[in-house]
């Protein structure tokens, strides 16, 4: 049974829904009711208190109307609501129960890497991931080497994070980011490996500011000198058969200018074949395409060839 209806609102959203269809217009206020079904009196009353919110524009020389900028604000406000609700939820419970291992969401809020949602698979509890030491609400500094699965899609944003001052020491041009970068765009994700280093970096750096001691930004980096060293590339993989220490895979999620706007990932922790990666991988990319396109996103050509994951 559907609920009770409001024809004055649905006479709003008829106004807010037609102009959103020709967004590079201006309409009076005679068209405008006309185009909508609408008296021009019960229209004039809609836009004029539109109008007075901000949710319109009103030209005063020709007395027309456009879509207002509070309509901005708002939307990015429900984009924000839809990031990590239930139904993102529900999508890493999937992917995590299908490959028994935490899921995860993250993305830059206020400048800062911040875990969103993280779903452990069925049978363990706590709020932690399993195997990690991560938390939601864990952020890290947003430069060089952290980060990079932000920014890998999109070479301006690429290029504005290599230009931030490095967390600590390391070079930035190497011909393997280039390699990284092409490999991983192609495939549609990013893998990085588990190392020693790696664990370390991220124990010392969670809540941390980006300014650190300069006995610390040292230690740091005797643990990693190269943007990209850490992830694995399928064409360094050597045989089949062999194993890799995997931390974690990720893939992304675009918002609807097609923009990289957040990461799901899952925490591996151990040795996987390049077979065994390639399908985590997989189930990655179909949890991130399904994301996008419940915000409404654009998904780039990697992105139509992902599929829901299936359990193993």
């Amino acid at each position: 049974m559907t609920g009770r209806t409001s024809p004055p609102t649905q006479r709003v959203v008829e106004v807010l829904d037609f102009l959103a269809r020709h967004p590079h217009d201006r309409f009076g206020i005679s068209e405008l009711a006309r185009r909508t079904g609408q008296s021009k009196p019960t229209c004039l009353g809609i836009v004029t208190t539109l109008a007075e919110s901000g949710y319109l524009l009103r030209d005063a020389e020709d007395k027309t109307y456009r879509l207002g900028p509070s309509l901005i604000s708002l939307g990015h406000v429900a984009q924000e609501s839809m990031r990590a609700g239930p139904s993102a939820r529900e999508e890493l419970r999937a992917l995590s129960s299908a490959y028994d291992t935490t899921a995860a969401l993250a993305a830059i809020v206020d400048d800062r890497i911040t875990l969103l949602e993280l779903v452990d698979p069925p049978g363990t509890s706590g709020s932690e991931g399993r195997g990690t030491s991560v938390r939601v609400g864990q952020s890290y500094p947003f430069a060089p080497p952290v980060g990079l699965m932000f920014v890998l899609w999109d070479d301006d944003a690429l290029r504005d994070w290599l230009a931030r001052e490095p967390t600590i020491p390391l070079r930035t041009g190497s011909d393997r980011l280039d390699r990284v970068v092409a490999e991983c765009r192609a495939s549609g994700y990013l893998v990085e490996r588990l190392t020693p280093g790696g664990r370390r970096l991220y124990a010392l750096m969670a809540g941390m500011s980006s300014t650190m001691p300069q006995e610390l930004r040292a230690l740091l980096g005797e643990l990693i000198s190269d943007v990209g060293e850490r992830v694995y590339l399928r064409s360094e993989a050597g045989t089949q058969r062999q194993k890799h220490d995997i931390s974690v895979i990720s893939a992304p999620v675009y918002d609807h200018y097609g923009r990289q706007t957040m990461v799901v990932s899952l925490q591996i922790g151990r040795a996987l074949t390049d077979a065994e990666i390639a399908r985590h991988a997989k189930g990655v990319m179909a949890t991130a395409h399904t994301l996008t396109t419940q915000l409404g996103g654009l998904h780039p050509p990697h992105d139509a060839r992902a599929t829901r994951p299936t359990p193993r």
